[in-house]
């Protein structure tokens, strides 16, 4: 039995580490979205997932069209919304790739609405315009860390005291 125990211990330990090892990304990021409208599906997140006030962040925009091609050679704007008030507008630009990383740094804390406008698009008459809901300083990304390590200390404090006093208990005989 003891046996058993042990080798299903150090099998849990092998898959662990192996998991821990490869990079998986098994959600997307918290402050990310995506949107169909006119044909057309934008896709836009921000690095670091949870920006910090007035310090260097990035939008991360990629526009592809109904079939998930990327779309080359666009005009795209972003405007900036904080309580129903525009803060922020980066003018229409012309991008030549179906991404585009642009440096932001955002001025208050809490939930903003980013409207994404695409002008000119084929097939379509005037603006598309996409809104996401972006938000700022979130406070739960301390939280889940804190939760994770206290979660991962408790799992080996417990099988400490399981395994360890045997183990000791064993060699002395």
């Amino acid at each position: 039995m003891i046996k058993l125990r042990s080798t299903l211990l150090i099998f849990i330990i092998v898959i662990s580490l192996t998991s821990a090892t490869n990079s998986a990304y098994a959600h997307s990021l918290f402050n990310s979205a995506e949107e169909f409208y006119g044909g057309y599906r934008v896709q836009v997140a921000t690095t670091p997932e949870f920006p910090q006030l007035n310090e260097p962040s990035q939008f991360l925009v990629r526009v592809t069209d109904a079939d998930f091609e990327e779309v080359d050679g666009f005009t795209m704007g972003i405007r900036v919304f904080y309580n129903d008030q525009q803060v922020n507008a980066i003018p229409p630009t012309t991008i030549n790739d179906a991404h585009w990383d642009i440096d932001y740094v955002w001025k208050y804390s809490g939930n903003h609405i980013v409207y994404i406008d695409l002008y000119d698009m084929d097939g379509t008459d005037g603006i598309l315009t996409y809104s996401f809901n972006m938000g700022t300083q979130s406070p739960f990304g301390v939280i889940f860390i804190v939760a994770i390590t206290v979660g991962a200390l408790t799992f080996a404090v417990v099988m400490g005291y399981i395994y360890f006093p045997k183990y000791f208990k064993k060699s002395k005989s």
